[in-house]
């Protein structure tokens, strides 16, 4: 795919949630992607003056490549949407829902889609004592990237201490969740297409921060080593799970599967997933005959607004 080479493309990255620096990772590979698909590209480093920036630069789509709050929990999804610019990725609902991990369950639940039991608690509470039998996991409500996010095994006496710190800037309230043994899985949404499915192998405890951006922190096997009837059940959920928030353009749904009971749980979906060549997205695409240009060239051409 030849980007349209009177389209002026404003990527947006960075901004001032914790996934600043890989935000800033990803609009950069995109960045440089588009220029060489043959887009006239602006990079712009998202501050609170984000409006005014975007009026002076006047591109006619904005490439969103923000991670975490505030770009990617629906906040520069209405801007835009104020400023009347078109977009990547999921609107403004979409976008809102699924960062909240708790909204995004209820959805998921309704939809019929499998998750596991889990409770919003106090973190004050969740750092006293056990507020589920372990293994549990704890999670922030409204967090990507891992951030924040702790496995309490069999035969932990208490939860973590940073749960209770003062230290803590996370939120107030956190998701405790059924703990998943088994295989890290993700299925990828291109449009109205469900792409493969990848194993992640985590050379840490679990898929956490310093696995998805640290050199060697995972190992990315493409296709999966599963069943075919698993690998069509990652690629269905995937989707109805894409469709169950309204989410549009490209998103990644991240799985447990524990294989001794055949049991597949749907986690998460991620409205605005890592953007590097050699992020979990750009290769399930590579997978399906996509060149990570012609990736995010088909992202810009699928930009709108009211999404």
């Amino acid at each position: 795919m030849t980007g349209t080479r009177d389209k002026h493309v404003a990527v947006v990255m960075g901004g001032w949630s914790p996934e600043r620096e890989v935000s800033l990772v990803s609009g950069r590979g995109c960045a440089q992607a588009l220029e060489e698909q043959g887009y006239k590209v602006t990079s712009v480093d998202a501050g609170r003056d984000l409006d005014a920036r975007l009026r002076d630069a006047k591109p006619d789509v904005v490439f969103n490549a923000l991670h975490g709050r505030w770009g990617e929990d629906g906040c520069v999804q209405g801007l835009l949407e104020v400023l009347g610019i078109p977009y990547t990725h999921s609107g403004v609902l979409a976008s809102a829902l699924a960062m909240n991990k708790e909204r995004s369950k209820v959805m998921f639940r309704a939809a019929g889609l499998p998750v596991a039991e889990s409770q919003v608690v106090d973190r004050n509470e969740a750092a006293r004592a056990h507020v589920m039998e372990p293994p549990y996991v704890i999670k922030p409500i409204d967090q990507g990237s891992s951030v924040g996010v702790f496995i309490i095994r069999d035969g932990d006496n208490r939860p973590p201490e940073e749960l209770g710190s003062k230290t803590w800037d996370l939120g107030d309230v956190v998701m405790a969740e059924r703990y998943i043994p088994g295989k890290e899985l993700t299925g990828s949404v291109m449009g109205t297409q469900a792409l493969g499915v990848t194993e992640i192998v985590a050379s840490t405890e679990f898929y956490d921060y310093e696995a998805k951006y640290s050199d060697g922190g995972s190992n990315h096997i493409v296709p999966a080593p599963v069943s075919q009837d698993v690998h069509d059940e990652v690629r269905r959920v995937s989707l109805a799970a894409h469709h169950a928030l309204g989410c549009r353009g490209v998103s990644r749904a991240d799985f447990r599967y524990d294989d001794k009971k055949d049991e597949l749980i749907l986690l998460e979906i991620n409205t605005q997933p890592g953007m590097t060549p050699t992020s979990l997205v750009p290769e399930l695409a590579a997978e399906a005959g996509y060149s990570y240009g012609e990736l995010v060239s088909w992202m810009v051409e699928d930009a709108s607004c009211d999404r």
